[in-house]
Formats: structure tokens, C-alpha cells, sequence
């Protein structure tokens, strides 16, 4: 028999909880590298159990329901904890159980929701009778424990999650534009980060030297092989994409276009300012910026909207940190794509940017908590994500129960859905995005955006882009060479919060009321949607020391982008109905579903007459190939694609496809995820889909429409 079989025994004996689904679903499959370090030093923090959860999901289920007296009547987070919280003898015999095992306390959560404890891995594991082991998954190691904790004595019954055993992380949803071609393997971050003193490609100076166009009319461009004459001869025509070339930065979306797209101008010049006044957005981003400030004013000073203040005169910018950061920097891409961006749409709103020490469940989630319990925002904005498939359901269940008691309290929990379609490209299974798979949370997804040269809109598409390189440093494919699938919206649905006794997925989070008429019977993301294609992204302005000048601009999207966006709309809403007389709103997701016409954007399948064709000539013949056939032969016909000249290397075109959240190509580069001729490729129609769910808001109409909800 084992040391820790033995122990496992031993604690039976003594009384006391096995914590159950609270192992990474990845230990069941992963490579075992070995035991962790016993003598490192590590927190993990015990989530106790709520009094009466039933009775709890039941009440904040009727603040959503109009015909319920409780409608909108919500409650204080001393209230929840009155009433169904753990209580101060409860976390006492919490720590009592840490200090019986040499375990430090660190802190009690508020309200007694969680104790947190540090002592070496070899006291942990002996505390909660696990094993840790190192594992390999994918390309990280990740510490998880192998087997779920057993909890000793009257601790026991409290507990119901334990958090920091493992090492799982959040990762954040931008995506700087790619300035190169795409590897055979899609990127965790895309854009690296620019070296001090080196100025990257896709970096400028001055914010007036980006277009509003994307998409400049069309062209044709012929290339030979070595190119001088030798067959195969390629022509390509089509649209023309402008990003970045030789001699333009190429396209990139302001606050002032964005204003005047989606018509938030229209709110701001309303009789009463509906620009987020008296309300505030809390934005949770780790480790921390020493610039952002400074960063955010000079964005606003280009822009003509308000300057922030760190106390005192309105908007503010509070910054609030959760921990000591020991990653705190300059060049924090996310920071400043959540603050200015958010303050691009709700200029009037303050921000409390929320800052936890690391991007770890642990820490995020007691962030998370710190935001709904301490009324740190009416409106949370969440632009990360982990895949569901990867974490365990007692992590699940702890990032949905956060969401519900913000819920519960009038607040919307948004989270970013991913870059990633349905993840295929990164797991064996098609999987969606927590937190924001919670029935709780608003789950924000995005699209790709073409505005006309006066910032009106062209045309919106579910974002889903795909490569093809038909011809590359003077070589020319025949039939012209595909990448595939490159980034788009996340979307699906919930599938792997419950799992059977050999770890295989057996369903998801049940399907809320607000998704009754969606077919299936689990939670679907995401619920609405904004701009989030780095293509068709926003400008950000951010300081990377060394360079000079040293504040920059650059082109960002993902759902880090769109999540931001919305939040900072729904503040505007709150605003509304605020002002009015009427409660605040809470989970924004209840509402989307039932939305006047004309308040959200129905995303639906876009073509254009001018997608890129090939002709190849060849010695013994022509081959024409249609649009889809340049993209690899799996595009229906609903997608828009078009030409970029490649600025980085000579003789080469780039072809570009927008509207395909799956892979363009049927026959694929290795990982290259869900094909679009697949019945189960995330497709957008007519109403809720998988890709944009109910669509983008119409600024204006959105929140006009909750002046008296």
C-alpha cells in the first residue's frame, strides 16, 4: 500500500469530507512529469458552503422575474451574508483546520466566504491527503493534485471547494494585429511584446495616421514563380484589405468612429448625458500597469473626452489591489485596452481597475469575489477565460456561484467568450470559455466590422478569420497555398461542468430561463457581441519604455476588446434606468433575449460579389479557382475575403477571409480545428447564434431602451 493510500485510510478513520470534482480533468490523461517540490511554498484557500443554496438560487432567480414581487428588489451583500453565508464560527473552525497543519493564514474572504493559507507542498498535500504531481498539457506544466482532497473533522461539512492545489490560469483575450504570417500552431498571445527601444511593426506614433476604411475597392496582382516569368503564373483578384503596408499603417478603429457608428453620440447629446455619469465599471486585469493613467489621459486628450483622475473630480480611475503584484509593469497590453476602451464608450463612468497578484483561479476568483461583495462596480468586465474542458467542476462552480451573488446584488458579471471559435484548434474536444460559461454571467463574443469612409457601418460579420498565401517569396502554389483557420468569436455550447466517475464529460451548466427558446438543454455563449477582429480593431495608446516618443499607438481586438465595450454600454443603460427612477438593471443577459427590434444588430451571413479569385497558369493549361476554393474548398459561400499585400516579405499576398468561425480549408494544417463544410462549425443566422449570439447593440436604442425598465 501506498504512503497515500494509507494516509487517505488514516483520514477516514478521523471523520471528515472527500471535496468531490475538485481535480483538473486533465490529470486523467496528461503526461505525469513527477512530484512537485515538497518543500515549496504555495497558498490554497478553502470556499465554504453556503447556508440554504437552494432557497439562494431560487430568490435571485425571481429579481429576473417582472411578474414576482422580489423583481429587481436586490439584495446587499450584508444581506446575503445574513442570510445564507457562512458565519464567523464557521471560517473559524476554517482556520482552526489550516493551523492544526502547520498552514499559515494569509486572509478571510469577506463574509466569510473563503479562508486562505500557505505553508510547503508537503504540509498541503498532507493537510488535504493529495499528491501533487506535475503534468504536462499542451505546452505548458501545470501543478495539479491527483485526486480529489479529503477534509478533516467538522471542516469537512463546511467545505465546498478547495482552490490553489492546482495551477490553472485564466489567459487573456487580446489579440494585437498580427504583422506576421501564421505558424502551423495558433498563438496563446498573439503580438509579442515590443523590446524596449525597438519600435515593432504595427507600432506608430501618431493615432491620425490610421484609416476608417478596412476595405479599399478591389485589385488584381499577378505573380510568377522567382518571379521572373516562370510558371506557374498566379493571378489574384479581388477585394482590397488595407492593414499595414510600406507606407500606411493601415485601418484602425477610434472612439470617435466608433461614436458615431453605433450612434453613442446620440446618447451623450440627449437632454440628460447618458455617458456612464454616477456610475462605475470595475475591470479586473492582473499584475498591474505603472503607465495607465497617464496612458488612458493622453488617449482621452486625442479624442476630446474627459481626463480621468485618480481620486476626486470625476470620472475616476480607481486602482485597487487585491495583493502585493510582483508583476507589475510598463507594457501591459490588456490594462490598456480595457480602460481605454471602456472609457471610449461610457466617458462619463468611473473605473476601478481591480488588480489580483496573478492570473490564477485563486487569485481572480478572490478579485471577483472582492468586486460583488464590496459593491465595487454595478457592472463587472471580465476579458479572460479558461477552457471548461480543462478545469474542474468544483472550480466551475465557484466562478458561477461568484456571478450569481453579483447577480443576486443588481450586478452584471461580462465575460470575454475567447478567440478561439470552439477551441478545437486547442483541445481534442469542442469546448467554450469560463467564466463566462456560467448561467449568471453575460457572455460577450465578437465580430469583424467594415465602416464607410463617414464611420457609418458597411457591414458587420461573425468574427471568424481564416489565411491563405497563394504566393510567397517568389513561389507560387498550384492550387494556391491555404492556412486555414487563424481566430474568431468563442462560441457553443456548455458541455463539460459535470463529469463521470473516469473523468469523461457527461453535460454543462443547465440552459437559464432567459435561453428557453435555444434548442439543447445547456447553457449557450455567447449573448451578444461587438467589435473584436484585430483586422477590423481599435487603436490603444500605451507606454513601452525606451521608445521614443514613448507612448505609441497600436491595433488591438479580441473579445478583450469587445467585452470592455459592452460593459461600459451597460453602465450607460444602468444610467438610464438609474435616472428614471428604476432599479438597476443586474445580468445584462436577462434582457438581451427579449430586446425590442432595432436594439441589437441581428448578425447574420455576409458575401461580397468581389471575393478574391485565382487563375493559375500552368504549361499545360489554366485553372480558374473560385473565392472558396482559394481558402482551401470548405467556405460556403457566406463570407467576405480579401487581398493584402504583404509588407514584410517581397513577392508575397496574403488572402484574408472574415466571417468563417471555423476553417475555411478541407484539408488542414495539423490542429487546425472544425472545417466550415461541418455540421458542427459555429455559423451565425438569423436570431441567437453561436458565433455573435443575439448580435451587437445599436448603442442608442440598446440603452434608450431601459429608460423605463
Amino acid at each position: 500500500m501506498s504512503v497515500m493510500s494509507g494516509a487517505l485510510l488514516q483520514a477516514a478513520t478521523v471523520g471528515g469530507k472527500v471535496v468531490a470534482h475538485n481535480t483538473p480533468r486533465y490529470v486523467a490523461t496528461a503526461k505525469n512529469l513527477g512530484a512537485e517540490d515538497p518543500a515549496k511554498t504555495i497558498e490554497v484557500s478553502i470556499w465554504l458552503q453556503l447556508h440554504n443554496q437552494g432557497q439562494f438560487d431560487e430568490l435571485t432567480k425571481s429579481f429576473y422575474d417582472a411578474s414576482s414581487p422580489n423583481y429587481r428588489h436586490w439584495l446587499k451583500a450584508a444581506d446575503i451574508a445574513a442570510r445564507f453565508g457562512p458565519t464567523d464560527e464557521e471560517a473559524k473552525t476554517v482556520r482552526q483546520f489550516f493551523t492544526d497543519h502547520n498552514l499559515a493564514i494569509v486572509k478571510t474572504g469577506p463574509s466569510n466566504f473563503y479562508v486562505r493559507a500557505r505553508g510547503t507542498v508537503g504540509d498541503v498535500e498532507k493537510a488535504f491527503h493529495v499528491q501533487l504531481n506535475n503534468y504536462q498539457v499542451s505546452e505548458k506544466t501545470m501543478r495539479a493534485n491527483v485526486r480529489d482532497p479529503f477534509v478533516e473533522g467538522p471542516a469537512g461539512d463546511l467545505t465546498r471547494a478547495v482552490s490553489g492545489l492546482d495551477t490553472g490560469e485564466f489567459e487573456q483575450q487580446f489579440i494585437i494585429r498580427p504583422t506576421s504570417l501564421p505558424t502551423s500552431r495558433p498563438a496563446t498571445l498573439v503580438g509579442a511584446p515590443a523590446v524596449a527601444g525597438v519600435a515593432q511593426p504595427g507600432t506608430v506614433t501618431s493615432a491620425d495616421l490610421y484609416s476608417p476604411q478596412c476595405f479599399l475597392g478591389t485589385e488584381k496582382v499577378t505573380f510568377s514563380e522567382n518571379n521572373d516569368g516562370e510558371f506557374p503564373i498566379g493571378t489574384y483578384a479581388g477585394n482590397t484589405l488595407n492593414l499595414e503596408s510600406q507606407t500606411s499603417p493601415g485601418c484602425a478603429y477610434t472612439p470617435t468612429m466608433i461614436q458615431t457608428a453605433y450612434n453613442l453620440t446620440g446618447l451623450y447629446n440627449e437632454r440628460k448625458q447618458y455617458d456612464g455619469t454616477d456610475q462605475t465599471i470595475a475591470i479586473i486585469d492582473w499584475c498591474g500597469s505603472y503607465t495607465i493613467l497617464s496612458d488612458v489621459n493622453a488617449f482621452s486628450a486625442q479624442y476630446g473626452l474627459l481626463q480621468m483622475s485618480a481620486s476626486g473630480q470625476q470620472p475616476v480611475l480607481g486602482i485597487i489591489y487585491t495583493a502585493p503584484s510582483f508583476c507589475i509593469g510598463y507594457d501591459n497590453t490588456e490594462i490598456n485596452l480595457d480602460v481605454e476602451w471602456a472609457h471610449a464608450v461610457a466617458p462619463g463612468a468611473n473605473i476601478n481597475l481591480v488588480v489580483p497578484p496573478s492570473a490564477s483561479f485563486q487569485d481572480v476568483d478572490a478579485a471577483e469575489f472582492e468586486v460583488v461583495d464590496t459593491g465595487l462596480g454595478t457592472v463587472l468586465s471580465g476579458s479572460y477565460g479558461s477552457e471548461e474542458w480543462g478545469i474542474s467542476t468544483a472550480e466551475l462552480e465557484t466562478e458561477s456561484l461568484i456571478a450569481e451573488i453579483g447577480a443576486a446584488q443588481g450586478i452584471s458579471t461580462n465575460y470575454a467568450t475567447g478567440d478561439y471559435g470552439d477551441y478545437t484548434t486547442r483541445a481534442s474536444v469542442a469546448t467554450v470559455s469560463a467564466p463566462a460559461d456560467s448561467p449568471w454571467a453575460t457572455a460577450v463574443g465578437g465580430v469583424s466590422l467594415a465602416l464607410n469612409a463617414n464611420s457609418t457601418i458597411s457591414w458587420q460579420a461573425g468574427w471568424g478569420t481564416n489565411w491563405g498565401i497563394p504566393a510567397q517569396m517568389g513561389t507560387v502554389t498550384d492550387p494556391p497555398g491555404i492556412l486555414g483557420f487563424e481566430f474568431g468569436s468563442g462560441g457553443g455550447t456548455s458541455n463539460c461542468v459535470y463529469e463521470d466517475s473516469n473523468s469523461n464529460c457527461t453535460g454543462g451548466f443547465p440552459k437559464p430561463s432567459f435561453q428557453a427558446a435555444l434548442p439543447g438543454s445547456y447553457r449557450q455563449v455567447p449573448d451578444i457581441s461587438w467589435v473584436a477582429d484585430p483586422y477590423t480593431g481599435a487603436a490603444i495608446l500605451i507606454s513601452i519604455p525606451g521608445l521614443v516618443p514613448e507612448q505609441v499607438w497600436q491595433v488591438v481586438g479580441g473579445t478583450s476588446l469587445s467585452t470592455p465595450m459592452f460593459s461600459a454600454l451597460w453602465a450607460i443603460a444602468n444610467q438610464e434606468a438609474e435616472f428614471n427612477g428604476k432599479p438597476a438593471l443586474g445580468q445584462a443577459a436577462q434582457y438581451l433575449y427579449s430586446m425590442s427590434p432595432g436594439a441589437i444588430y441581428d448578425i447574420v451571413p455576409v458575401n461580397s460579389k468581389h471575393n478574391v479569385t485565382a487563375s493559375i497558369e500552368e504549361s499545360t493549361g489554366t485553372t480558374v479557382y473560385d473565392a472558396s476554393a482559394v481558402l482551401g474548398g470548405a467556405a460556403s459561400d457566406s463570407f467576405i475575403s480579401g487581398i493584402w499585400n504583404y509588407p514584410y516579405e517581397a513577392f508575397t499576398a496574403v488572402v484574408i477571409s472574415f466571417g468563417s468561425d471555423c476553417s475555411d480549408a478541407a484539408q488542414t494544417r495539423l490542429n487546425d480545428g472544425t472545417t466550415c463544410d461541418s455540421t458542427a462549425a459555429l455559423t451565425t443566422q438569423k436570431g441567437w447564434d453561436d458565433v455573435t449570439g443575439m448580435g451587437v447593440p445599436n448603442a442608442k436604442a440598446f440603452a434608450d431602451y431601459f429608460r423605463n425598465k
